[in-house]
Parts: structure tokens; sequence; C-alpha cells
């Protein structure tokens, strides 16, 4: 059995990494019958935003001011991930939205050399300023204002790309797809690229 594999996918929001990582998810559902551990903080966190706990509101007040959350509780939500879902050696991963700075991206590291997950390839979806503003007005969500959408193309600038360039240093194979193409013609770019 070829061993398990670990993808990170980076890209702006609304670059289409959720799609891609659908699509990848039922390639890889196809190839055989391991778990595929889908490790993505967003979804924690508006979980958490989603009661009414203090923690959720502090959260809820940075996702709609479009800021990334702080390092110790991102690093939290993705361990807590690994440690509920990763059962054994040979589940599939896949990272999604983190890591998203650099202390992220060590503790990323960390964690792979802890799990020994060796080989680990990034996906990055490749999207332009102007396509992603088009695509963040469609789909309309409530952190979607002007304000919002600036301050994450900040942060992803400032944070989320020097944390994908660490982890091309530390090793890991880097893939840049052309997201501005359609869903299947990204999907099959990426499959192309990962040889699966």
């Amino acid at each position: 059995m070829e061993s398990p594999k670990t993808y990170v996918f980076f890209g702006i929001v609304g670059a289409g990494k959720g799609t891609q990582v659908e699509l990848l998810k039922k390639v890889l559902a196809g190839k055989d019958a391991r778990k595929i551990v889908y490790a993505y903080p967003g979804s924690e966190y508006r979980q958490l935003t989603a009661g009414d706990s203090y923690t959720g509101s502090l959260i809820k007040g940075k996702l709609e001011r479009g800021e990334l959350q702080p390092d110790f509780l991102t690093i939290h939500v993705f361990t807590s991930i690994l440690v509920k879902e990763l059962a054994g050696p040979d589940a599939h991963l896949i990272a999604d939205g983190y890591p998203r700075t650099l202390a992220q991206a060590d503790a990323f590291m960390a964690a792979m050399e802890f799990y020994g997950r060796k080989n680990v390839e990034i996906v990055y979806i490749e999207v332009s300023k102007e396509e992603v503003i088009k695509r963040m007005k469609l789909r309309g969500r409530s952190d979607d204002t002007d304000e919002g959408i600036n301050r994450r193309f900040w942060e992803y600038e400032t944070n989320v790309v020097p944390s994908m360039a660490a982890l091309e240093k530390a090793g890991c194979k880097l893939y840049k797809i052309n997201g501005e193409q359609s869903v299947e013609q990204v999907h099959a770019d990426i499959i192309k690229a990962l040889a699966l």
C-alpha cells in the first residue's frame, strides 16, 4: 500500500480551495478505503461563533474585521483536529486554512515530525486580487465588506504567503495552480501535479 498522503492547500479566501479539497477527497477515496482527515480550522471557528461563548464572540469580531485569529488559538484548534481524527499512521491528511503564520508553520512542521508524516505537498491555488474581489462580492457573506476584503489581502500577503514559503524551505513540495480556470480544469491540474 502506498504511504499516506499529506496535502496543504493555500490560496486567498475565494480561490476555490474548499471545492478543490472536496474533489481531491473523492479521488483519494476512489483509490483506497483509508480515512481522510480534513483539518480545516475555519469550520471549527464557525462552530465556536455559532454558540454564545465569550471566546466565540471575540473570534466573531476578528472574523468580521477580516483579521487572522491568534496563533495560540489556531494552533490549538488544528492540533485538536489531529488528536481527535488521526486514529493511525495510514490516514490521508488534508490541511486547509492552516498554517497562516510563521508560528503556525513551525507548529505544523513539528506536528508532521511527531506523526512521522514526510513528503508534505502544497497545493497553491493562485488567483488575482481582481478575480477574488469579484467572487467574494458574488457569495455575499457578512464579512465580505470592502474593508474586510482589503484586510484579508493584507493578512494574506503579510502572514500567509511567508508561512507557505517557510513550509517550502522546510522541504515541502510546492505546486502552483492557476485558479482562474474552470473548476474542472483546476482539479485536472491539481491531480496532474500530485501525480494521482
